[in-house]
């Protein structure tokens, strides 16, 4: 008879159900039982018979039947301790943000863990933390049968500790990246707002060379006019035109935009400034004649 057994605190049904799925895969007789020790705390106990199965492929079935339990308890920590771990990463090492600003920063970081926004790159890393704690209790296992679950969280992880780590200052760089980017939409809504309009409305037109052409109420092209000022102090390898358009529309404060070939902007997050900026004076043409005469120039150009 062989034995492993696993403290694990509190609770120990989800342990169990855990264990008892990856023990079905095996033909061999077991039993998963739990009891309170006198500190109080719950221990489950894996009975594993192989007595018969051949002696010489005992060793070998015992290990990969502590692989499958390691596996097993991969899964439990995943649910039970990830979140939590975050949390106390936010705490000690973050403390200097308020309780919103961490709620914020967790929301993010959970996200990215649970990768619920089917992220690739997420997808393989998900991947390699639960192979961390696989590789950590196996080796583990290979000199002891008892496990402290809380004790080998909490010490025997510290690469998986370190790729959670580098996920909530990831979470960080981004929570701080958005509130830069909307105290910026906050000041050029400021600028717009404190400038006397210049033009009653601008039509731009977005091109495939991500090039864009700026005309007045009457369709009348003013774009040299518009971005002439700006061009003067530009080098032409360093033109921007993502930049060129937004200060000339920050510039002439038009009481209404409308864009045209909106699905030609590359920059995507250019189109949300513009939209976050100016709010209800941007709109997007569904479909008209410079549409039209912008697709035509446009496919002969690709």
């Amino acid at each position: 008879m062989q034995f492993l057994c696993i403290e694990a605190g509190e609770s120990s049904e989800d342990i169990k159900d855990y264990i008892n799925e990856e023990l079905n895969k095996f033909d061999i007789e077991y039993l998963v039982e739990d009891f309170v020790n006198s500190e109080g705390r719950i221990t489950v106990k894996c009975k594993i018979d192989l007595s018969k199965v051949d002696i010489e492929k005992q060793p070998v079935i015992f290990d990969e039947i502590k692989a499958g339990i390691s596996s097993a308890l991969a899964d439990y920590i995943i649910k039970e301790y990830e979140e939590k771990l975050i949390y106390r990463i936010i705490n000690n090492n973050y403390c200097y943000f308020n309780s919103v600003e961490k709620r914020k920063i967790f929301k993010t970081a959970v996200c990215a863990i649970k990768n619920n926004e089917k992220n690739f790159l997420n997808s393989l890393f998900q991947i390699r933390r639960r192979n961390i704690i696989i590789r950590k209790l196996l080796d583990y296992y290979q000199g002891a049968n008892n496990l402290i679950l809380e004790g080998f969280v909490n010490f025997r992880l510290k690469e998986y500790m370190k790729d959670l780590e580098e996920i909530v200052d990831k979470a960080v760089d981004d929570f701080l990246m958005e509130r830069e980017y909307k105290e910026f939409i906050r000041l050029l809504r400021y600028f717009v707002d404190i400038q006397e309009p210049k033009f009653n409305a601008i039509h731009v037109v977005v091109g495939y060379d991500d090039k864009y052409i700026l005309l007045n109420e009457n369709k009348r092209e003013i774009t040299n006019e518009c971005i002439q000022e700006f061009m003067n102090d530009i080098a032409n390898e360093e033109i921007n035109y993502d930049d060129l358009l937004v200060s000339s529309l920050i510039t002439m404060a038009p009481r209404k935009i409308m864009i045209h070939g909106a699905e030609n902007f590359r920059n995507k997050e250019l189109l949300e400034t513009i939209k976050n900026v100016f709010w209800e004076k941007a709109s997007i043409c569904t479909g008209c004649e410079l549409c039209i005469l912008n697709l035509v120039r446009n496919e002969k150009n690709v």
